[in-house]
């Protein structure tokens, strides 16, 4: 699925075509995708100018004066700005044409995105209850010390809880993890001040590297122009089970936390 540096880098990708914009119409090839669509997205977002695109969390927002289309990439989702003649392919179920003859294309083929409708004013309830951006100055060692208190659960599925920090998904726990050198299956709760002041550094080293990069490709995961990210080519631990450690050499260890997937040094996190 795509993550936080994913849905940036699609973001980015996208502002510079799409902000500024008026939407001139907007076609549904289908009434649903994970959900069903809400009729404003075809009712009122034709004819608004496109104020900005924002991100929070792993959520696309496209501004307007009537209202904001929260979209989702799903697993395997993309978006694309294409001219209007471009033929249609299996699953490119949404097309958001715009004032200068360009569409903005959501292709989909398992439908676990989601397209939707955030009205002024209001917070959708998807947004409702997100801790803050991990790439912000309220994210630091200072809070992740504090609503760790108490836990007993992993740290790497306290890490990726959604309600204490948005966005950093398992691919990018496991890669901060290894950088501050904590091992994922250390109880959230026992982590000293110090410790989480390096984890939350290195998560936002570890983000902040793979947006540059231009996020990872894992299956998928395509930016706006049609180039893979690269950053894949640099992970450290996750998916190299029983490979070398790159620092010590030591063979990668691996099990099941909260139910992801995970990889680790034994030696060097601890």
């Amino acid at each position: 699925m795509p993550e936080l540096p994913e849905v940036e880098t699609t973001r980015r990708g996208l502002a510079p075509h799409v902000e500024g914009r008026r939407v001139t119409a907007v076609v549904l090839r289908r009434p649903d995708l994970r959900w069903p669509i809400p009729r404003e997205v075809s009712q009122l977002l034709p004819g608004q100018p496109i104020r900005s695109i924002r991100r929070r969390a792993k959520y696309l927002l496209f501004d307007t004066d009537a209202g904001s289309a929260l979209l989702h990439l799903g697993m395997s989702g993309n978006l694309r700005v294409l001219p209007p003649n471009t033929p249609l392919r299996p699953h490119d179920h949404v097309d958001i044409a715009l004032d200068n003859g360009q569409l903005l294309r959501f292709h989909d083929p398992r439908r676990f995105g989601c397209l939707l409708w955030q009205a002024p004013g209001q917070t959708h309830s998807l947004l409702a209850g997100l801790g803050p951006e991990p790439l912000e100055a309220g994210f630091d060692g200072d809070y992740l010390f504090a609503r760790s208190r108490g836990r007993s659960s992993a740290v790497k599925t306290f890490l990726m809880d959604q309600a204490v920090v948005v966005g950093v998904g398992n691919i990018y726990a496991a890669e901060a993890l290894f950088m501050a050198g904590i091992s994922p299956l250390r109880a959230a709760g026992k982590i000293s001040r110090e410790r989480y002041a390096a984890l939350a550094m290195a998560a936002k080293q570890v983000l902040q590297h793979a947006i540059d990069r231009g996020g990872t490709t894992l299956r998928d995961f395509m930016t706006p122009e049609g180039a893979p990210g690269y950053f894949v080519q640099e992970l450290q631990v996750y998916g190299r089970a029983g490979a070398p450690c790159p620092r010590c050499g030591r063979a990668l260890k691996h099990a099941n936390i909260g139910q992801r997937a995970s990889v680790w040094c034994g030696h060097c996190q601890r």
